[in-house]
């Protein structure tokens, strides 16, 4: 198995990002192997610095960078030889079998639909977050950003994507899913959610348990909660604050340290052809690590091909 890495992605990379590549290779069992993509020289400098061994590694040196004010389509396209667009490549030719950046996140985004592509039945992929729960465990929010607006379908979908995912990477059995509304009764809601509540309720390949109020989103009432990527990218943000505050006002919370992005390390794309995971811009070493991990899990839980048999 061999896990690709952009190393030029992320506003502290490369320093961050092959730092975090040392830190999980640590892990890596025997046939496992941590591709580097990106400027080599500067990863051999880092690695050496750090006292690892570069044989740990395989590399392959890229030229180019995608920054994260580029336009995506644009940067895919013209910048052949970036480390995101030279990922694309090793992934769609499967010399690597999954693939993770904290770069561009419009340009992974739009990368995965160019290169492996949308699995056959699948209308839109969907970002996904992971949001932890008051008692235990977690809770899958889907979509985060990368469909603002929807239609009802997409939603159903969304369900379904979240609860493969939440199934096969987290263990979580049957998994219910809930829909993101202002109200529990389901005369509740916009034109989106009030069309799509049926549509959930009568799919047979998902636990529907009914409507969520944002105020459910921390609670035991659902496993995976859908709604659209406006929606969705919101809520994400305004969880991701809750930490930053903690911090500054220095208080010390077992549950907002729950929100610290460096656990999750990325969001996944779900609903393409291969494990794909895009890191928060600010990511440490410590983020760039679970990043890895993160794609590690998806390629060991065979999630791609659980989705593509759903989706028959």
């Amino acid at each position: 198995m061999k896990i690709g890495l952009d190393i030029m992605g992320g506003d502290f990379a490369p320093q961050a990002t092959v730092i975090g590549a040392i830190a999980a290779n640590k892990s890596f069992r025997v046939g496992q192997k941590l591709v580097l993509i990106g400027d080599k020289n500067i990863a051999l400098e880092i690695i050496n610095e750090q006292g690892a061994n570069p044989d740990d590694f395989e590399f392959v040196h890229t030229t180019e960078v995608i920054s994260m004010g580029e336009h995506p389509t644009k940067a895919i396209t013209q910048k052949q030889d970036s480390s995101i667009a030279v990922g694309f490549k090793l992934l769609k030719s499967g010399e690597i079998a999954a693939f993770s950046s904290a770069g561009n996140s419009g340009a992974m985004l739009v990368g995965a639909m160019f290169s492996v592509k949308a699995i056959p039945g699948v209308l839109r992929p969907a970002i996904t977050c992971v949001i932890p729960k008051l008692k235990d465990g977690i809770g899958i929010l889907i979509d985060v950003g990368a469909n603002a607006d929807c239609k009802p379908e997409f939603l159903v979908q969304f369900g379904i994507l979240g609860s493969l995912f939440a199934q096969y990477v987290y263990d979580v059995k049957n998994p219910r899913v809930a829909l993101m509304n202002i109200g529990e009764e389901e005369e509740k809601g916009n034109m989106l959610s009030l069309a799509a509540f049926p549509l959930l309720k009568e799919n047979k390949h998902i636990n529907f348990v009914g409507n969520v109020e944002g105020r459910d989103l921390f609670s035991e009432s659902s496993d995976v909660i859908v709604c659209d990527g406006f929606t969705g990218n919101i809520i994400l943000k305004l969880a991701e604050s809750f930490y930053a505050v903690s911090l500054k006002r220095k208080i010390k919370d077992e549950f907002f340290d729950k929100f610290n992005y460096e656990k999750a390390g990325g969001s996944p794309i779900l609903g393409v052809n291969a494990p794909v995971v895009v890191g928060h811009g600010i990511s440490t070493p410590e983020a760039i690590k679970n990043m890895v991990f993160l794609s590690k899990q998806m390629v060991e839980s065979n999630l791609v091909e659980k989705v593509k048999q759903a989706f028959q």
